[in-house]
């Protein structure tokens, strides 16, 4: 997969600031409820694309291919009801973790380096050693232990430990889910976004 650097809107080029740091600073912004959507949408293209990017006039392309550009190109996920939502890891939350599980598996810590693409640096995450008869690292333990049927442990004492154990991942190192959108929050959110030239 080639490492993009630059978006390209009606000719024009827009240089995407592609350290991992950035993409990872973009999914804080996305997951601070403590922002509207418009100051969201944004901060990301700030984030992304600098002064440029938040005086251009093609805004709503913009955050359309930032975001594409975060997700790796693959399809943007549409909002699921909270109660089909998966735990899910907080980058930030999970910074030790990743260090520790970087100089384990690479030799190298991510965050010491001047300057890393968000697209190696999510190619080295995802392949993170994961073995349960070898060696795992210790954010793929922490994965693998989050996401334990506990349904499959006969033993009552086990089982007991091991939900223990993954409230306190959830509480230490996982997203908040979010809450049940209502209808006109919906409604509000694609009207917003069709603003923008997204349908979602």
């Amino acid at each position: 997969m080639n490492n993009p650097k630059y978006v390209k809107i009606d000719e024009e080029l827009y240089e995407i600031n592609t350290d991992f740091r950035v993409a990872l600073k973009c999914n804080e912004i996305s997951n601070d409820n403590a922002i509207g959507d418009h100051e969201r949408a944004l901060a990301i293209i700030y984030t992304l694309f600098g002064e440029k990017g938040l005086k251009s006039q093609r805004g709503d392309k913009l955050l359309e291919l930032g975001l594409k550009y975060l997700n790796m190109n693959k399809e943007l996920p549409i909002g699921k009801p909270a109660e089909e939502q998966k735990d899910e890891l907080d980058f930030t939350k999970c910074k030790g973790l990743i260090k520790s599980s970087f100089k384990y598996d690479y030799g190298y810590d991510p965050y010491e380096l001047d300057y890393l693409h968000w697209y190696e640096f999510y190619n080295d995450l995802e392949n993170l050693s994961n073995n349960e008869f070898g060696t795992c690292c210790v954010l793929n333990r922490i994965t693998n232990l989050l996401n334990t049927d506990t349904k499959e442990i006969k033993d009552k004492k086990q089982r007991t430990q091991i939900k223990k154990a993954q409230e306190e991942i959830r509480r230490l190192y996982c997203k908040e889910k979010e809450t049940k959108i209502t209808k006109k929050q919906e409604e509000s959110a694609r009207e917003f976004y069709k603003a923008l030239g997204i349908e979602i």
